[in-house]
């Protein structure tokens, strides 16, 4: 029996050993499953933090100097780093003070400052507030008969642009054509590219047009554009200058490949390629009794007896009453009680000495103060002066103009394409800013071999200057 509770109780204690255990256990997993979710929670966590997007890596553009893959007349990229073939003007400037006549401005063959494409250089012009003239021949003449002409050549003001010129001369083939003697006054057959003064932002377009007359030459400037210029001018960037010249007279620029103006030599360039068939003549001059007034007064009006000429514009208002509480006795403004005479005060110099005036006090609460009066309104009876009404003028005659006679000087030219031929390239500029930046001068008549040389050339430092803008998805 004994042994029958023994076992019965061995058996209790071993059960519940065995329940405080598993207890233990399902105690412990809990505590591994909570442990588990929160190690997964961090996990999580850090796994966030990495899949924040980061800066992308600036993706890198190898510089290649273009090279001209069909017919051209001049082709610039400064890959070798040298000056070589361009000549430097050794001139002066006529007409101005001798320290400032010479051309004397730097031109270097370097990299741009802030370069986003290691290994390309450009033409610099160095100096500020001085003359600057470099020129270099063209591989051969270029004539305008058949072909097209295109020209186009890259510009940056790498630390802006106050007042000064980037544009480029294509120089007339002339017997006497000195590249060492290049002046503002070398006759040139265009010129062409961006200039800005103050807030006057240009891009020119002007051809020297002979008269077949007389045999001078003319300045022609082609319309100002209608899109807004400015952005060129200041951010910064290498922008590509385009002008293409047809021989059916038409003519496009382009900023970065895009038409920023258009048109015709014949239609849109000042003053006119062709005078006028007719002018005014001179000699013509307008009759003493040209009668030039569409309107007369009329001579038989007569003024009404009941006009009164001296009526006022303005009277009384009779039905204005003066408001309630109106101080008549007291002055709007009195003498200030509390001022005392300068002690360095000399009556016998100065004069009597008198305290300045100030706003009466009482009159701050009333309505006004000192002598009433109505005030004025419109007289409805008011006419003003009187005058004859206006009538037709039965003698008008017109707005006299001298009569038309045929233009001693007229000449047509319907094909002012056939400029000057041109032998030379040149930058002959002044400028109040440094560090402008030119590359990749083309000419040629074939528009394909020119958009392929600004792909190569203008295309790659689209392509890095734009890599190295910040990504605003970045930073939102």
């Amino acid at each position: 029996m004994r042994l029958c509770v023994a076992l019965l109780s061995l058996s209790l204690c071993l059960g519940l050993m065995g329940h405080v255990r598993a207890q233990e256990e399902a105690d412990d997993m809990e505590m591994d499953v909570e442990d588990a979710i929160d190690d997964m929670q961090e996990e999580d966590v850090e796994e966030e933090e990495q899949q924040v997007p980061a800066s992308p890596p600036v993706p890198t553009v190898t510089y290649k100097a273009p090279e001209p893959m069909g017919e051209h007349y001049f082709a610039e990229s400064f890959h070798k780093g040298t000056l070589h073939g361009w000549v430097l003007s050794q001139a002066k400037k006529d007409g101005i003070d001798e320290e400032i006549a010479k051309y004397d401005g730097k031109w270097e063959v370097e990299e741009m400052k802030d370069t986003k494409l290691p290994g390309d250089k450009g033409l610099v012009l160095k100096s500020k507030a001085k003359h600057h003239a470099i020129s270099a021949l063209l591989l051969r003449p270029f004539t305008f008969d058949t072909k097209p002409l295109i020209v186009q050549y890259e510009v940056n003001f790498q630390t802006g642009i106050d007042c000064g010129g980037a544009y480029v001369k294509l120089l007339s083939q002339t017997p006497d054509l000195e590249l060492e003697e290049f002046v503002d006054k070398t006759a040139y057959t265009i010129m062409f590219g961006p200039d800005k003064c103050g807030e006057d932002y240009k891009l020119h377009f002007i051809f020297r047009h002979k008269n077949p007359k007389t045999g001078e030459f003319e300045e022609k400037h082609a319309k100002k554009p209608d899109a807004d210029l400015r952005t060129y001018y200041t951010d910064k960037k290498t922008h590509l200058y385009t002008l293409v010249l047809n021989p059916d007279n038409s003519f496009e620029i382009l900023i970065d490949q895009t038409v920023v103006n258009s048109g015709s030599l014949l239609n849109d360039m000042t003053p006119p390629i062709n005078p006028p068939a007719e002018i005014e003549d001179p000699d013509d001059h307008k009759p003493e009794d040209w009668d030039e007034r569409p309107k007369i007064q009329d001579p038989d009006a007569v003024k009404p007896e009941d006009w009164d000429e001296d009526a006022p514009a303005k009277i009384p208002d009779e039905d204005a009453v003066k408001p309630d509480g109106w101080l008549d006795d007291e002055p709007e403004y009195i003498s200030d009680p509390d001022a005392l005479k300068p002690e360095d005060w000399d009556e016998d110099m100065d004069g009597e000495w008198e305290a300045p005036q100030i706003p009466n006090p009482a009159c701050e609460t009333a309505p006004g103060c000192g002598l009433w009066q109505r005030p004025v309104i419109d007289n409805p009876n008011y006419k003003g002066k009187w005058k004859p009404p206006m009538i037709d003028n039965p003698n008008y005659q017109g707005v006299w103009k001298p009569r038309k006679i045929p233009n001693p000087d007229f000449f047509e030219d319907l094909h002012p394409f056939r400029m000057t031929p041109i032998s030379a390239v040149g930058l002959e500029l002044w400028s109040m800013s440094s560090d402008i930046f030119f590359d990749n001068f083309f000419v040629t008549s074939d528009r394909n071999v020119a958009e392929r040389w600004a792909a190569d050339g203008w295309g790659l430092k689209k392509a890095a200057e734009g890599a190295a803008e910040p990504n605003p998805r970045v930073h939102a």
